[in-house]
């Protein structure tokens, strides 16, 4: 799978293998899906133990890396089919952010509300290990424990503006 390299402004450099990545140098980007029901509260998913990156972590619903060929709508639209069983609804495009840590990539959110149980999701096991639904305080304290992936405040205050709405 190849795996498009940008720049600091998020412009396409190239392409490379994932197998390739340099991740102390290479910047790549990510889809990302916010998903809040009418309650107020955000479902996570926890990433299978065997995922590379942050395994058996709470994070976001649905994620991707963005592959050559694609954007980011439809990157997530993908992800969100594949992850979830999330089919024939429109997301809303969210805030944008680069992210410079141990991976470094541009993640551009999107957002639903949707009312559902979490049995009536079809998640992939090889991706998630379970899906649940926090209350934003919830969300915030895995973030304190080390439990979920670090999600920066400027996300956090525009899901909690979206989630009123």
């Amino acid at each position: 799978m190849k795996i498009i390299i940008v720049n600091d402004e998020d412009e396409g450099v190239g392409v490379k293998d994932r197998e390739t990545l340099d991740y102390s140098k290479d910047i790549y980007r990510v889809s990302a899906l916010w998903i809040a029901n009418s309650h107020g509260q955000s479902l996570l998913a926890k990433r299978a133990y065997t995922k590379k990156h942050n395994p058996g972590k709470w994070g976001p619903a649905v994620a991707g890396t963005v592959e050559e060929g694609e954007t980011y709508e439809s990157n997530i639209t993908k992800e969100a089919d594949e992850e979830l069983g999330i089919k024939n609804v429109k997301l809303k495009k969210a805030i944008k952010e680069l992210v410079r840590g141990r991976y470094k990539h541009f993640t551009q959110w999107f957002f639903l509300k949707i009312d559902k149980n979490v049995e009536d999701f079809t998640f992939n096991k090889d991706e998630v290990v379970e899906i649940k639904w926090f209350s934003m305080e919830e969300v915030i304290e895995l973030i304190e424990l080390d439990m979920a992936v670090t999600l920066s405040n400027e996300l956090l205050v525009d899901m909690k503006k979206r989630m009123r709405r």
